[in-house]
């Protein structure tokens, strides 16, 4: 059995729920054959969603972890390739701080890739009927603090560990009184299946097109 670890975020920024944690939650409660899911939500504060990511690594003592967050205003399923060393907050977390240009890890490298095949994962998903791509950027936000907090986890404590992260639209139901795209939380919820099985089958990603232009 391969053990993933499936994190979500509380609510923010006034939205009344988090499709990443509903969604992860519901991938975890139907796992794939093979897999063992293990979901955790994470508050959506700097700094301690690292202490609650690392207390649920410890926890749970995976193979891979699978981090998801909102992206209100993208329209698909977004798997990260890359997070970066810094915190810039356009709006406060949900205890109030705003951190601008400081490192997330001070002294830590610029950036770390993710160890999981983003784009075998994106084909995965397109094949099974739903919206995805790359992405290069998962923003300045809580959601790369807890990538880049990931990787570096991984990276000086735990080398065996794989992670990454996703980013989810918005659910339907946020989005009933502005021109948003979203996706239903049951559709985000088979993609990330997709992704774990994926992610638990194979170590080399596939050479395909996933670049962007700007």
């Amino acid at each position: 059995m391969t053990r993933i670890l499936l994190t979500g975020f509380e609510p923010f920024g006034g939205e009344g729920v988090n499709p990443s944690w509903q969604a992860v939650r519901a991938a975890a409660a139907h796992p794939p054959d093979g897999l063992t899911l293990t979901a955790a939500q994470l508050p959506c504060v700097f700094g301690g969603a690292l202490d609650a990511l690392r207390a649920a690594v410890t926890a749970a003592d995976p193979d891979v972890v699978l981090c998801v967050g909102q992206a209100g205003g993208r329209p698909d399923i977004t798997v990260e390739r890359v997070a970066v060393n810094i915190d810039d907050a356009r709006i406060p977390d949900n205890a109030g701080a705003s951190p601008v240009d400081e490192p997330v890890v001070p002294g830590g490298p610029a950036a770390y890739f993710a160890t999981l095949p983003v784009k075998a994962c994106v084909a995965a998903v397109r094949e099974a009927g739903l919206p995805a791509s790359v992405s290069q950027t998962a923003g300045t936000f809580v959601c790369n603090h807890v990538f880049y907090g990931l990787m570096h986890l991984a990276a000086t404590e735990r080398p065996g560990l794989r992670g990454g992260f996703v980013h989810v639209p918005y659910a339907p139901e946020q989005v009933t009184d502005r021109a948003l795209p979203s996706l239903p939380v049951a559709a985000v919820a088979e993609a990330l299946r997709v992704i774990a099985v994926t992610a638990a089958g194979r170590v080399q990603d596939i050479r395909a097109s996933g670049g962007a232009t700007h």
